[in-house]
């Protein structure tokens, strides 16, 4: 059977390594025999701190230039031999920025072929975050903070120097990190592993999820629409119970909408999981009920019987008055479903959101009809625990019932 090598390109916290990571896990998931091979490995073995100064990545320190040659040339020595004997799929794990580096993996891979993987992630706020990430690694244990994060920005713009897209290689494909897609391609298609990788790239991955709603308001008992109201007694004692669900689970993000009633459900179970990251985002508050937040569901059957009619109608895009529809929340909770897994990279995770942003998060996760959306039960005393890839797909609503609550 015909191996394959797979280099992955894009520049630093793009997520290379996560979707080179994933592509290993996947292949190995289907019986293939993959290994990665990651150049910043063998460059922290062999060069230590060292490397991890800025000047060492820029195009005009010859050696830096050279030292990183060397390590990459011995990368590829070692994907090369071990492929020689019982492997299938080598992934060299590697910027890989220039045409001049790629032409010489390609001169130098001859005996099997060459499929080039770009990363391209230009999220501002998944940016940020990554390169916040990276500069914690231990590689910058003597840095403070804001030196590592200068020392790391410094490193990306010698990469942009140097960076040119994919074009005149044989093979190859483009993908937007953040949204499982690719972008462009120019497939290997003798390759059998060609399919599977492909498939791997443009599939969810949501290892663990736990999908929650706030608990009880004071508007939900008024039968009201929309607002920033606070928590019932009974939807305090809703959040500890799901905090109490949850305990003792590996939760590593807790991510909420900007709205108080989600905060406050969130607070139980950040005070169990101290150790997790906490981050709110804009893209789960919940739907804007225009002119209508705020106001009684009676008072607008009463009021606005037009508004009641068109919902009726059509609720996934009948529109609110100087408001949102159910199809207008799809972009932007994608978008925070999209943020909310990339800064999870895999780690157990929870959302804390609202009756409309959790239907659309379920349909966007499940592929549930357009029209059946607006109707997806999302119980206040329950939570949806997702687990999905391209083999694997879990999806359970766990109830935390309430002991003496009516």
């Amino acid at each position: 059977m015909q191996k394959l090598y797979v280099a992955m390109v894009g520049l630093p916290a793009r997520g290379k390594s996560t979707l080179a990571k994933r592509i290993c896990d996947g292949l190995k998931a289907e019986g293939i025999n993959a290994r990665l091979f990651n150049n910043g490995d063998m460059r922290r073995a062999l060069m230590g701190a060292e490397s991890t100064k800025p000047d060492f990545y820029d195009p005009t320190n010859s050696f830096g230039r050279e030292a990183r040659e060397l390590i990459n040339r011995r990368n590829m020595e070692q994907a090369r031999e071990w492929l020689i004997h019982n492997g299938e799929v080598a992934i060299l794990d590697a910027t890989n920025v220039s045409r001049a580096r790629r032409k010489k993996i390609e001169e130098t891979l001859t005996d099997y072929p060459v499929l080039f993987v770009q990363c391209v992630n230009e999220d501002p706020l998944l940016l940020n975050a990554c390169i916040r990430r990276k500069a914690t690694l231990p590689e910058y244990a003597s840095y403070t903070e804001e030196e590592a994060l200068e020392s790391f920005r410094q490193r990306i713009v010698h990469y942009e120097a140097e960076y040119e897209p994919l074009s005149d290689e044989k093979y190859w494909m483009c993908v937007d990190a953040t949204a499982n897609r690719v972008l462009e391609e120019r497939p290997c298609e003798s390759s059998p592993y060609y399919p599977a990788i492909r498939e791997i790239v443009v599939s969810m991955w949501v290892p663990d999820l736990y999908l929650a709603r706030h608990g009880q308001t004071e508007f939900n008992v008024q039968g009201r629409v929309g607002g920033d109201p606070p928590l019932t007694a009974k939807g305090r004692a809703q959040a500890q119970a799901l905090a109490a669900h949850l305990r003792g689970k590996p939760i590593a993000w807790v991510f909420t909408s900007t709205r108080f009633r989600s905060h406050e459900t969130a607070a139980p179970l950040l005070a169990d999981h101290p150790g997790a990251h906490v981050m709110a985002l804009k893209e789960f508050d919940e739907i804007n009920a225009g002119i209508c937040e705020n106001m009684l569901y009676s008072e607008i059957r009463e009021r606005m019987p037009e508004v009641t009619a068109g919902r009726n109608a059509n609720k996934y895009a009948y529109v609110y008055p100087e408001g949102e529809s159910y199809a207008m929340l799809r972009e932007r909770v994608q978008r925070g479903l999209r943020r909310a897994l990339f800064l999870a990279d895999n780690a157990p995770t929870v959302i804390v959101g609202h009756q409309a942003i959790n239907r659309v998060l379920l349909s966007l996760l499940v592929r549930q009809r357009t029209e059946d959306v607006p109707y997806i039960h999302i119980p206040q005393n329950q939570c949806y625990h997702i687990s999905l890839s391209p083999r694997r797909k879990i999806f359970m609503r766990e109830p935390y019932p309430l002991d003496g609550i009516q």
